[in-house]
Formats: C-alpha cells, structure tokens, sequence
C-alpha cells in the first residue's frame, strides 16, 4: 500500500465512523485502474456479532451490511475521497462474509486512479 492508498483507508475509514458510528479496524486499499478496492476487517460491533449468533440475524446483517451502505454512499456522497482523488466518484460495489467479519468494497472513479498516484 502507498501513502496515497492508506490516505484513502483513512478517508474510507473516516467515512464509515461519521455515518456508521463504527469505522473498520483495519482497511488495506489497493489501486487498480479506476477502482480502490478496500480490504476491511473488524467491521461488525459487538451487538452484530451478537446478532450474528443467529442464522436470520447473519442474513439481515449481511443485507444490512452491504445494500445500506451503498445508500449511504448515495445519500451521502464522499466529497473528501473525490477531493483527495482529483475525481469523480461513480459508484460502489460493497461484500463482506459475516462469519469472517472481512468485507470487501470497490470504489469505483471516473479516472485512472492507478496510473495517477502509482508515479508520485
């Protein structure tokens, strides 16, 4: 990881605090043309994990997990990722495996992130 992708694992963990409450405990982000894939783990709080304990509580939280967070993204669009970036946000593609409490997101921008910040 570069400085400007654990920049971004900052933002993105920034991000998730301020509207989620709880941030990953740890995001590794790579850059791969237009897309910062975010490795994320320690993503659920206690009481998930709780939740979790259930079979029906696994399935909400993982709808949970990953269809509202790409609202909240909607809804709350990352203004300082873009501003970090130099471009434009498109969209997110959001995963995470509840057992593992490991969730993949792929940002996706309307540059070539890669090939901007892996020269500098």
């Amino acid at each position: 990881m570069n400085k400007y992708e654990a920049e971004f694992s900052n933002l993105v963990r920034s991000f998730r605090k301020k509207h989620m409450g709880k941030g990953p405990s740890k995001i590794t982000t790579t850059f791969c043309k237009q897309w910062a894939i975010c490795e994320m783990e320690g993503n659920l709080s206690p009481v998930e994990k709780f939740i979790a304990s259930a079979n029906e509580g696994k399935q909400a939280l993982r709808a949970a997990r990953t269809e509202m967070v790409k609202e909240m993204y909607r809804k709350n669009p990352p203004v300082e990722m873009e501003e970090f970036l130099g471009c434009n946000f498109v969209e997110l593609f959001v995963d995470i495996d509840i057992d593992r409490d490991f969730g993949m997101s792929i940002f996706v921008f309307d540059e070539d992130i890669q090939a901007k910040f892996s020269s500098q």
